[in-house]
């Protein structure tokens, strides 16, 4: 009798360890803002000059998924695995169904254009593989995931989607 429980207290841990294990890329949060998508790769040879370079053209997409509640992004921050990070310093609203792409370089912010830059010219996403990860201003996880290009990218073309 008593290894009938052992077993059963063994299958019942394994079993909630198996549930509650969720990779980085499958996890879903009670967020309405999510990433919609990354062009983690610019078209044409990478350059990270800001004069003359293409990393406005590497950029995540946020977009906001309610269909009621507007969301200013102020606060809110996106990070990559090396911890390389940018938050939305200003205030940016998102109405509902919008989005905003969170270019690299330099430029003009604009809710109308649905842009925001990160005044940084470095490449913030890699060509191979990395994670996204998304925060709430309070620091709770809004989104997370991860892509490898030989995987999640068919097409070849940088871009992949997610919702």
């Amino acid at each position: 009798m008593r290894t009938h429980a052992a077993i059963a207290a063994v299958l019942t841990a394994g079993t909630l360890a198996a549930v509650t294990a969720v990779p980085a890329q499958g996890a879903e949060y009670s967020s309405v803002l999510k990433v919609r998508g990354i062009q983690y790769d610019a078209p044409g040879p990478d350059s990270n000059k800001c004069s003359s370079g293409n990393t406005r053209e590497e950029y995540p997409t946020v977009k906001n998924y309610s269909s009621t509640t507007t969301v200013n992004l102020k606060g809110y921050v996106v990070k990559d695995a090396a911890e390389n990070r940018f938050t939305f310093p200003a205030n940016h609203y998102l109405q509902p169904g919008d989005y905003v792409k969170l270019r690299g370089g330099n430029g003009t912010d604009s809710d109308a254009k649905n842009v925001v830059y990160r005044d940084n010219c470095n490449f913030m996403w890699n060509n191979d593989k990395d994670t996204i990860y998304l925060y709430k201003p309070s620091g709770t996880r809004a989104d997370v995931h991860s892509y490898t290009k030989s995987k999640n990218d068919r097409d070849g073309n940088g871009y992949i989607t997610y919702h």
